[in-house]
């Protein structure tokens, strides 16, 4: 049953459809996929063509609609189509996964061979069964980050599905090792250091003094966790993003206060770096981020592996310390606390081999897709070069690569990133 709901400026109806968790056996045991449907009031009754977006992660749901006054990607995508946001599978309402629902499964094993069924080539096989479902002919794509790996997997599975393809900081790494990725990444984290360092001089001794704080005290966050130096280095993961610097400036600028037997590390920044943390409340991030690169190849915490190639992010009392990206360690799996019951998985999925093809070179050197692609030039996330060389591979896409932006565009400049994208596909620019 649909529930609609109204907000000044849009439409907003709720489905949730039933798809088969392994699309193998399409007769099989099902899961929850959830989907709103977002459309502009005047616009209601229309014959919209559809676009359905898919959000970043992996393992963060699709965006919830708030003020719609705000000018946004959704405030210009409704002007021309009826979206589809869609939760996917393990995410949001979309049957999701935590350490609650996979102790439901009798070994690791198990909890591994349910989560292979969660990347992105089965997000796709689930859009194609909603776009059957209800009845599309064919309908087009948004996919922001990791989204846009799963709109290329999209061009490569299923390409009749589609009518147009749009895509924002996420054209994948094709024929890349996840070794390669994080050879190409941590150079551009290094860079956003630096920068970051350049901009609030200050915080170099301001980090030296949590640093030293920490090495000598048992620091607990509000949730249990111990504070350890390496999660204390994760605050750094927003640096890719127009306004990730800020937040953690600020957060360091309240790191300390006067207690009863001294100076000690306040609550206030405590629960800040907790509330800055969501790999525990968004694990499949945490199990299936270096996996959502692999194509026959196991990772073996390649993020983990390759870090010992970049000195720089190591902690000396010789140089300002480094914060570090968007990587996944297996110290995490020790850390976190509801990671811990996931640590038996997590390493089963970092060393198997046998991950399935994502993309289709063939098919996409034939694509007839209309496409077009955001390429943001300092991207901390997605790196350029091999999202340049993965552009080369799509028959007839059309590219922008831009500095005035970083990862997060679509956030932060909605309205011209997808209006600029529109046109490059319908031939206006």
């Amino acid at each position: 049953m649909s529930i609609t709901h109204r907000l000044p400026g849009l439409i907003l109806t709720d489905h949730e459809f039933q798809v088969p968790i392994d699309h193998s056996q399409p007769d099989g045991a099902r899961l929850a996929v959830f989907t709103r449907e977002v459309v502009a009031p005047d616009k209601a009754q229309a014959n919209l063509p559809w676009l359905v977006f898919f959000q970043g992660g992996p393992g963060y749901g699709s965006p919830r609609p708030n003020d719609p006054r705000t000018p946004g990607w959704i405030g210009r995508a409704v002007k021309d189509y009826r979206v589809l946001l869609l939760d996917q599978r393990g995410t949001g309402r979309s049957s999701p996964i935590s350490y609650q629902l996979l102790a439901r499964f009798r070994s690791p094993q198990e909890q591994a061979d349910y989560l292979k069924l969660f990347r992105a080539d089965n997000i796709v096989r689930d859009a194609e069964w909603i776009r059957r479902e209800m009845k599309i002919d064919r309908w087009n794509a948004l996919g922001q980050s990791f989204g846009g790996f799963c709109v290329t997997t999209y061009l490569s599975l299923a390409p009749e599905g589609l009518r147009e393809a749009f895509i924002t900081g996420g054209l994948p790494p094709i024929d890349h090792h996840p070794d390669d990725v994080y050879r190409a990444t941590y150079p551009r984290v290094r860079a956003k250091n630096q920068l970051y360092f350049e901009r609030y001089p200050d915080d170099v001794q301001r980090v030296n003094d949590i640093v030293a704080y920490l090495l000598k005290n048992d620091v607990r966050l509000p949730c249990g966790d111990p504070l350890t130096l390496q999660r204390f280095q994760q605050l750094g993961m927003p640096f890719g993003t127009s306004d990730g610097f800020e937040p953690v400036h600020y957060l360091l600028e309240e790191a300390f206060i006067d207690g009863a037997y001294g100076q000690e590390i306040s609550y206030t920044f405590l629960r800040g770096v907790e509330n800055a943390q969501h790999f525990d409340t968004n694990p499949i991030y945490a199990l299936l981020h270096e996996p959502c690169y692999a194509e026959g190849t196991a990772c073996n915490w390649s993020a983990e592996r390759v870090r010992a190639e970049y000195p720089e992010f190591d902690i000396t009392s010789d140089r300002p310390v480094f914060f570090t990206g968007e990587m996944v360690y297996p110290w995490m799996f020790d850390d976190y606390r509801t990671l811990q019951p996931l640590k038996e998985a997590a390493h089963i999925l970092a060393q198997f081999d046998g991950w399935p093809r994502l993309y289709d070179k063939e098919v996409l050197q034939q694509n007839s897709v209309p496409t077009a692609a955001a390429l943001y030039y300092n991207d901390m996330y997605v790196d350029r070069v091999l999202s340049e060389e993965a552009a080369s591979f799509i028959k007839g896409m059309w590219v922008w690569a831009t500095s005035e932006y970083e990862h997060n565009g679509l956030r932060a400049d909605g309205e011209k990133v997808l209006g600029r994208l529109f046109g490059l596909v319908r031939g206006e620019i």
